[in-house]
């Protein structure tokens, strides 16, 4: 794989960003791609390693060392179809994805992992650049229909595939849009949605028939999918989303994270301030913005509210700090906790960790202010710190402490599938079938809150059954 002695002789060199000075002032993607010569050169640090743990790290189970032994020696084409084997959509997690597959390398044991990430991405793109990514209609129909209920990464995947099998596929949103979070949740700023556009096209004509605006539970009913197509597919994420139990989160200024970001991305797709923001403008600029959750969609909230103009921005965590750097010995090859700084965070914010929060303060229904206190942890039990009680200032406090699990209301009551002890629907990985034998369920909406590529890999593998359940026999890769 690569050359012989390439992680020798070249160190890890990942792609760059666009001073946060200059890209603070748009929201389109800042990422510096390598060159040709450059890839090359980092493709080729990809040593023969004996057992190729990136395999097990990456949830698709891209077969990496082999498309990085293709750029390496400029097969680029090849390289594509290797890379589009295993995975729909290399341009979405190319950029989103947090690259487990790189904690995995051995190279990481010495913390230079191959830039596994930027290389996929820049092979998509050259597809796309090239012209060598083009439609894939099945060369004969079966007959058989189904309906896909989410358009998201899993209802993508799994629509695509199940068109390229022959079926007849009708993929289901309730937005106005294709996309599900990776469009409205996802900021432009770190994947800008015409690649979602594009990949929609090619799906179309493939065959897959897109109806957005259209709830299902609502707009149409359960019972009369069931009655017009062969199979459901319930790919609707995991949208839920974990509340503030506090006094005074009531107020008009405490508000979810994804209404936030979704009110910026669909200004930036065009929309009119009344299609954008149909409760009420939500904005950052000139306010005391606190981010409540120290994940990625609070990562997203900081980077859109210095956007927008924030006086200040304050992440808050209730976990206690990680290590800046893990131990090896107990975490390599796995995705291992350490301290994380993104992108968004290198253009200002302050983090604040083992913070609880106790009271939203206001005047008049107005938020003010936020009382927090710290805590002491031991193992998995936290204590507040008697006497250190403290008040931030703050105009708009965003909530971004995770999911729950999907939506109950509308489709899933009238489904009358069984849900699993944490509320998701209830599905195994191996047939991805339900409770009732002609619906089945991927994505987060089986597993609940998870990552971009680990949807793909369910609506892959989700297709593979329906196909078979459908057909008695399937060629579709699991």
């Amino acid at each position: 794989m690569g050359k012989e002695t390439g992680f020798l002789e070249l160190d890890r060199q990942d792609r760059s960003y666009a001073a946060p000075e200059e890209r603070l002032q748009h929201y389109k993607e800042f990422t510096i791609p390598h060159s040709e010569g450059e890839l090359k050169g980092q493709a080729s640090r990809c040593m023969n390693c004996g057992i190729p743990y990136c395999h097990n790290g990456c949830p698709v189970n891209n077969i990496i060392p082999d498309w990085n032994h293709l750029v390496y020696t400029n097969e680029w084409r090849e390289a594509l179809i290797n890379l589009h084997s295993t995975n729909n959509f290399p341009e979405f997690t190319g950029r989103i994805c947090p690259a487990p597959c790189e904690a995995a390398c051995t190279l990481n044991i010495t913390d230079a992992p191959v830039t596994i990430k930027s290389i996929e991405c820049a092979i998509v793109d050259k597809g796309w650049e090239e012209g060598w990514i083009t439609p894939e209609p099945p060369k004969q129909r079966t007959g058989k229909t189904v309906a896909v209920v989410g358009s998201g990464p899993a209802g993508m995947a799994c629509a695509q595939q199940l068109a390229r099998a022959g079926h007849s596929v009708t993929l289901f949103e309730k937005n106005d849009r294709v996309g599900g979070l990776m469009r409205y949740g996802i900021p432009d700023f770190k994947m800008e949605k015409h690649l979602i556009n594009r990949r929609a096209g090619q799906m179309e004509a493939e065959g897959v028939h897109f109806r957005t605006s259209t709830e299902v539970g609502v707009d149409i009913s359960m019972k009369t999918l069931k009655e017009n197509f062969d199979a459901i597919v319930l790919s609707g994420g995991a949208e839920e989303a974990r509340q503030l139990d506090i006094t005074g989160a009531e107020m008009s200024g405490v508000r979810l994270a994804m209404e936030f970001l979704t009110q910026q991305n669909k200004r930036n797709a065009g929309d009119d301030e009344q299609r954008a923001a149909p409760r009420g403008t939500l904005t950052a600029t000139g306010k005391h913005v606190i981010v409540i959750g120290g994940g990625d969609t609070g990562s997203d909230c900081v980077g859109t509210s210095n956007r927008q103009g924030a006086k200040s921005v304050t992440q808050l965590e209730i976990m206690p700090q990680p290590p800046e750097k893990e131990d090896k010995l107990l975490t390599w090859p796995h995705w291992p906790l350490k301290m994380r700084t993104s992108s968004s965070h290198e253009e200002g914010v302050d983090r604040d960790f083992s913070v609880l929060t106790k009271r939203v303060v206001g005047e008049n229904g107005t938020v003010t202010g936020l009382e927090c206190v710290r805590l002491e942890w031991e193992g998995r039990e936290m204590k507040e710190v008697e006497g250190s009680n403290f008040t931030l200032p703050a105009d708009l406090i965003l909530l971004a402490m995770g999911f729950t699990g999907p939506r109950k209301t509308g489709m899933l009551d009238q489904a009358a599938v069984e849900h699993d002890a944490r509320g998701n629907v209830k599905a195994n990985t191996i047939d991805y079938r339900t409770s009732d034998e002609n619906v089945w369920a991927c994505g987060d909406m089986r597993r609940g809150q998870s990552l971009v590529v680990w949807a793909i890999r369910e609506g892959r593998q989700c297709a593979r059954s329906v196909d078979e359940a459908l057909m008695g026999r399937t060629d579709l890769p699991r």
